[in-house]
């Protein structure tokens, strides 16, 4: 390979991110689609003279972001942006159209306490049926067999479910990122480039939206970038063989 060669990039960049306290690889993030990195700092100029001439350059506040665009969601990227845990614990809200059979409705779960409402089939939330639950199963009062209820309820998860909390005291913490893509050269080589991130922050804010039409919903991410306590910042190597 020549000496600084001539190249280009068309491929999204692969990343793994590591706890930045631990250390410890916490997500295999090679399912992007767009990554891109911004960086800024601040000139200001010392003028002096006649028609103020520009003189004296001045730069600093170098800042840096990091937008990682994906179509693929795993929990674990919504626990990162929450700065949670993935639980395996959840109460979940439930809808059910049951059949009135002996004077009672079974349920798939039993409710939580004091969450049941049912409502006769053709009066959807509308006046609530006197109910009462043990355990999954539900009693009516005055109900006919073969009659279709509706019901609402709680119910506790405590085995396959994975839950991601949002809260006002829990923010992303730092990571580092470890990228690698690849540039094609002239002379049609493919060069692994990799770039290290040294204290990736991913920002709070983010959008997740539903949608029956178009294309698959994407989950765009912004990390702000800072210096670990090394003074690293933000690395690009290429690999030459």
């Amino acid at each position: 390979m020549s000496v600084n060669p001539n190249m280009s990039n068309r491929e999204v960049v692969d990343f793994v991110l590591c706890d930045y306290a631990s250390k410890a690889p916490f997500l295999n993030l090679d399912f992007a689609n767009v990554s891109s990195t911004e960086m800024t700092a601040t000139r200001v100029i010392a003028y002096g003279g006649r028609g103020r001439a520009p003189r004296v350059p001045f730069d600093g506040e170098r800042t840096a972001t990091m937008t990682v665009e994906t179509q693929i969601t795993p929990m674990k990227l919504f626990a990162m942006l929450a700065g949670n845990d993935v639980k395996s614990t959840a109460k979940v809200f439930t809808r059910e159209v049951l059949t009135l059979a002996e004077g009672k409705i079974t349920l798939s779960k039993a409710p939580v306490q004091d969450s049941l409402a049912v409502f006769a089939e053709g009066d959807d939330c509308g006046t609530k049926i006197e109910a009462t639950a043990s355990g999954a199963e539900v009693t009516i009062t005055g109900g006919s067999d073969g009659a279709k209820y509706i019901a609402y309820y709680l119910e506790e998860r405590t085995t396959g479910v994975q839950s991601v909390s949002f809260n006002s005291k829990s923010f992303p913490k730092a990571y580092i990122a470890y990228g690698e893509t690849l540039y094609k050269t002239e002379s049609d080589e493919l060069l692994p480039y990799k770039i290290t991130a040294y204290k990736a922050v991913p920002q709070a804010n983010f959008s997740a939206s539903w949608s029956n039409t178009g294309d698959p919903t994407s989950l765009s991410m912004v990390f702000d970038l800072f210096e670990d306590e090394d003074g690293n910042f933000f690395d690009m190597t290429l690999i030459e063989e």
